[in-house]
């Protein structure tokens, strides 16, 4: 931890003046870092959303901040927590396959009451998805690795010229890719298909306890992976889910339902890697299942070893995120129809929101199918529902402030004073005027020229949020230009460094003056993601 960091948490738990900020401060002082991350907040321990903020904000502020001296192998917590799933969807597995003629179950018949679970849900997965995602799929670029392209070449221009990776298994979309313009840019520059068994196991930061495991997928794969996302994504907003905007529906509804306890929200522990093979066998169309089974990777290498995997797919695979959002939708709207419950039913990946009154059942039915509930992220009781990035005790917002990144540059310092000042002013009469302080010493690590750009909040952090009579701006032909630190300078890769047949096929997916090229002197380059490599202070319209 950095001296402006350690001083900028003791001034925070000193201006948030609580048992739990006090209990924070000493543990910061005397270096008990795991004992800090092990804190917990429970909102039923609070009877005011503002005791409880409070005490969140103390708790959590330095929970995700990766410098954290823990000496916890972060990258072993998150393997073994990824085998416990692979162990979990091996039992989940066994249990399951019992089912596939819904007469037993482990060698004893069935309940009734699982059949017509299961039986439910498949009715409404088909009704969802329809008996098949169509003939054919148009392969899509995601913006991260693949196996066949490191985090270094990962524009669709480089993707385009690597030497595509593909699963056996894939084979069958073969034929459609050979016929599209990245196919005709490879062939002509010699390359061929790279046959893979899977993916590749990796971690990307998660907290200061532990990683994210995901897996690196075949680049092909992960093109029709994503084709197939993006279908499941048409299929359920054409029933009224549209992923685009079901965050900000989750977040009224969370909003709402503190305040009237008539929802609960639900959230589920490693739901992707606990995404069992069986279960998607058991509920999807034949038509689609092979679809998605086609386009799997079936091995995880892990460190040189290649593992069978038990789980259906993981975190890099292009439609985990919408797979899993239809099979939790279909078993809690299946649910909600044995149960005959009346209420909202609505699931954004592993975010679920149902009827307080079915709150048990879904969790119970949940558990059965390979799924453990997140007990410190679920609320079934009590006046507190969190769900999509959004926090509320009794309809009042108090959503804490996390550090996730080490603050070096002036920029990170304004997004760090604009977290703050946010999360703050949701009690803008009370909470606020406290935190002021620590506000204040987050600008002293701006030098003075940067600190003078000030602005709105709907500006972001190309400003400091501000009240409007510190604001920094002037007017052109009735046009308000606000002082904001923007990006300046980029890393460029060179347009005309590429084949000819690779700019065609890169602007026939979409990559364009308009977009992420850009002329510099005579010559025309792209930006790669996450190219910013220079910021300045400049102007920027806003009305």
């Amino acid at each position: 931890m950095t001296p402006q960091v350690h001083d900028i948490a003791s001034s925070l738990m000193a201006s948030l003046d609580c048992p739990r900020s006090l209990t924070v401060a000493i543990l910061m002082r005397n270096r008990e870092w795991v004992q800090l991350t092990e804190l917990t907040t429970n909102p039923l321990d609070y009877s005011t959303p503002l005791a409880y903020l409070r005490a969140a904000q103390a708790t959590d502020f330095l929970r995700k901040y990766p410098e954290l001296e823990t000496g916890i192998d972060k990258r072993a917590a998150a393997l073994q927590k990824w085998r416990d799933s692979e162990t979990l969807c091996f039992q989940t597995n066994r249990r399951l396959n019992e089912l596939d003629d819904f007469g037993t179950l482990m060698g004893r018949p069935a309940s009734e009451q699982v059949v017509a679970f299961v039986a439910t849900t498949r009715k409404f997965v088909r009704r969802i998805l329809g008996a098949g995602p169509g003939s054919s799929l148009e392969p899509r670029f995601g913006p991260g690795a693949t196996i066949s392209d490191p985090s270094r070449f990962t524009t669709v221009p480089d993707k385009i010229t690597s030497k595509p990776s593909l699963t056996r298994g894939a084979d069958p979309y073969v034929a459609d890719w050979s016929s599209t313009a990245w196919a005709r840019a490879v062939r002509h520059l010699g390359g061929e298909i790279t046959y893979v068994r899977g993916n590749k196991y990796f971690t990307v930061p998660k907290d200061s306890k532990t990683d994210r495991s995901c897996g690196k997928e075949p680049s092909l794969n992960v093109a029709f992976q994503l084709a197939l996302g993006q279908a499941i994504r048409r299929r359920l907003s054409r029933v009224g889910y549209n992923l685009d905007t079901l965050q900000d529906t989750h977040r009224r509804l969370a909003s709402e339902y503190s305040a009237s306890n008539e929802g609960v929200t639900i959230d589920l522990s490693s739901a992707s890697d606990c995404v069992s093979t069986s279960l998607v066998r058991m509920l999807m169309p034949n038509e689609w299942y092979r679809a998605l089974n086609a386009l799997r990777s079936p091995t995880t290498d892990v460190d040189g070893k290649t593992l069978v995997l038990e789980k259906f797919s993981s975190m890099g695979n292009g439609f985990t995120f919408e797979l899993e959002t239809v099979i939790f939708l279909s078993c809690c709207l299946a649910l909600q129809e044995l149960s005959n419950t009346e209420g909202v039913v609505s699931v954004y990946g592993d975010d679920i929101i149902v009827p307080r009154s079915m709150a048990h059942l879904v969790i119970t039915a949940l558990e059965f199918v390979g799924f453990k509930t997140n007990v410190r992220k679920t609320f079934v009781d009590g006046s507190f529902r969190e769900s999509c990035g959004g926090d509320f005790f009794a309809g009042q917002a108090v959503r804490p402030y996390f550090l996730k990144d080490e603050p070096h540059e002036p920029q990170d310092y304004i997004s760090l004073a604009n977290g703050i000042r946010r999360m703050a002013y949701q009690f803008p009469e009370t909470l606020w005027p406290a935190i002021r302080r620590t506000w204040f010493r987050i600008l002293d690590e701006i030098p003075s020229r940067v600190r003078a750009c000030r602005g709105p909040s709907e500006l972001g952090d190309l400003v400091i949020f501000d009240d409007e009579v510190r604001w920094r701006y002037r007017w052109r032909s009735s046009i308000r230009y606000f002082q904001v630190y923007r990006p300046a300078t980029y890393h460029y890769v060179r347009w005309e460094g590429f084949a000819y047949e690779v700019q065609y096929a890169a602007a026939l997916y979409g990559v364009t003056l308009a977009g992420p090229l850009a002329r510099r002197g005579h010559g025309v380059y792209i930006v790669p993601r996450d190219g910013v490599a220079g910021y300045k202070v400049g102007w920027t319209p806003h009305s």
